[in-house]
């Protein structure tokens, strides 16, 4: 039995907690809020036993064994370091922290601590997603890849009416690149590793984040072209051209459904059915690791492709003007 906490009382976290219900050996034991009422209510709706107000205080081995991490991504770092130097591992939402320097941070704090620090892209671990990379071969040299993440925030609807809350705002590490964009370019990363040249462009807004934006990944024979928005929709799905053939990926966030269609005419279609929601499996995968005990690491979501991911995201920030307070410590 592994006893987790949870840092956040927003929707991402309900939506953990009903995921990770279904795998076996979680246990819920306790709940963090900066507002002490909040923690409350949390913790009566989810029958959690122990409530926080303080980190230090919840980071204490004697309550929990892993916590998982929702706060807004400017608390990742130091919330996430705070927990593994008293040995608790820790599930981190996307993207794992505001910068590269972050995120090599946590990482050394993990391996000091001998403790598993996962960043939770739930993307990679869907059954899809392995179909995904099990078929991609049979579209012979990669060439193009556009993949797109565009979902009007109605947050935006509150921005425009002069309240910044705080997807749009910078304090936090926030915007259309660190919310959305990480679900075109992480899943990216996995299949097709370190881009040698990224280009980057995007839409500032008032507050000082990006409404939307584009980042070019070049590598040595193909391009990936992830377009992002919190303030447009779109509904092209995701498109990975081979010279032998192309897949069109439904929803780059869900992965829902593949379909390859090939050069000589055939075609295939994969709706890998999914027996849990969608959170489950990076849980599942991450309470596996832990039982585990060999080595405290994800073969998927691992170190190498988080400061990847990170080291991506820093090079478009420097490029379209998107800097966060994080980014000045």
């Amino acid at each position: 039995m592994i006893r987790f906490g949870v840092i956040g009382t927003n929707w991402i976290t309900d939506r953990f907690i009903q995921a990770a219900e279904r795998v076996e050996g979680f246990h819920l034991e306790a709940v963090y809020s900066r507002k002490e009422e909040r923690a409350k209510a949390f913790a009566e709706t989810h029958n959690i036993n122990r409530c926080f107000t303080d980190i230090q205080e919840m980071a204490n081995k004697e309550y929990i064994d892993a916590v998982y991490i929702a706060s807004p991504n400017s608390f990742h770092a130091s919330q996430a370091i705070t927990f593994m130097n008293n040995g608790i591992h820790v599930l981190c939402e996307k993207p794992l922290a505001s910068n590269e320097k972050e995120v090599q941070q946590m990482i050394a704090s993990a391996k000091d601590n001998n403790v598993l620090l996962m960043e939770a892209v739930r993307t990679t671990f869907l059954p899809n997603f392995h179909v995904l990379r099990e078929k991609l071969p049979t579209l012979g040299v990669i060439r193009k890849v556009n993949v797109s993440c565009c979902k009007y925030s109605s947050r935006y609807d509150a921005y425009k009416e002069g309240r910044v809350l705080n997807a749009f705002n910078p304090d936090f590490s926030n915007g259309a690149l660190m919310d959305l964009g990480v679900y075109c370019l992480y899943p990216m990363i996995v299949l097709f590793g370190e881009p040698e040249e990224v280009t980057a462009t995007g839409i500032m807004l008032d507050s000082g984040v990006d409404g939307s934006g584009t980042v070019i990944m070049k590598y040595d024979e193909m391009e990936v072209v992830s377009t992002f928005s919190k303030i447009s929709n779109t509904h092209i799905p995701t498109e990975i051209q081979g010279e032998a053939g192309t897949v069109t990926i439904d929803q780059i966030g869900e992965f829902s459904k593949l379909t390859f269609y090939y050069h000589n005419g055939e075609k295939s279609v994969y709706t890998q059915k999914e027996d849990f929601p969608h959170m489950y499996y990076e849980i599942n995968e991450f309470v596996s690791i832990i039982n585990n005990g060999e080595e405290y690491e994800s073969a998927i979501n691992s170190y190498e492709h988080s400061l990847i991911n990170s080291r991506v995201m820093d090079k478009a920030r420097k490029q379209t003007g998107l800097v966060f307070p994080a980014d000045r410590i």
